[in-house]
């Protein structure tokens, strides 16, 4: 396995005295894909949100224990966590392109961080990041359009895009297809096998055979417990736990 990107210890996260996840330890493997795979709210999202401390929006949660990337807990007391969730690009189930432009849409991330020095310098940042995405050749001519007006297939990766554009190490994605057609599914697909050569990627599936198509890396979470994890190749074909091998028949979730 490559070298650990991030290292969780012990996470445990609460929600009103309910325990979500329950003394998580795993490494996630840099420059690789790494599934989060188990049945509907077994604590994937959960764990994925835990990961930029995005979970600290969650009315009533809790965590304790120790996330570190690159060897620095990100729970630590006076975290800049605004850096961390900038260094960790967030990909939602559902497309949210924000209330403006296209082009907006990309540059509105630098323009707060100061990812360009000027604005021919962020044209030409907001053009590369949507080559990136594979969106420029269907949206050079109606950048100055609401990104609303883009079907679902492209928000999603016009999202991609924006999430790029600050030059995070890290990409966190929620079910990235699950709102998608066969076809914008797969485009997206096609996208985090590419971006994987420069970043580190984490993102939660329902879907087995997508996880058996993408993954790198599994780990399979049951009732907020991590049950088994390793690299795709032997976890689908040698899985050691009987709850591994019930979900990956079929048998429960």
């Amino acid at each position: 396995m490559s070298q650990a990107r991030i290292t969780i210890h012990k996470l445990n996260v609460l929600f009103g005295g309910h325990r979500a996840l329950k003394d998580i330890s795993v490494d996630i493997p840099e420059k690789k894909i790494t599934a989060i795979i188990g049945p509907s709210g077994c604590g994937k999202t959960t764990l994925l949100k835990s990961l930029n401390r995005l979970i600290d929006l969650t009315e009533g949660a809790e965590s304790s224990g120790q996330v570190k990337v690159d060897g620095i807990d990100i729970y630590e007391e006076g975290t800049d966590v605004t850096d961390i969730r900038k260094r960790m690009g967030f990909i939602a189930q559902t497309p949210s392109p924000l209330p403006m432009s296209i082009y907006d849409n990309v540059a509105y991330g630098p323009r707060i961080h100061g990812g360009a020095r000027d604005e021919k310098a962020l044209d030409q940042l907001v053009e590369n990041c949507l080559q990136i995405v594979a969106l420029w050749d269907e949206v050079k001519e109606r950048l100055s359009e609401p990104a609303s007006k883009l079907s679902v297939g492209q928000q999603q990766r016009l999202c991609m895009a924006r999430a790029i554009a600050v030059k995070p190490e890290i990409l966190l994605c929620d079910e990235p297809t699950s709102a998608l057609d066969p076809m914008s599914a797969r485009n997206v697909e096609l996208l985090l096998k590419m971006l994987k050569r420069d970043y580190t990627i984490v993102f939660v599936t329902h879907i087995l055979s997508q996880a058996r198509r993408l993954a790198d890396y599994v780990i399979f979470v049951y009732l907020g417990e991590l049950v088994e994890h390793g690299p795709a190749e032997k976890f689908f074909a040698e899985p050691t736990d009987a709850r591994t091998k019930a979900y990956l028949e079929g048998t429960f979730g």
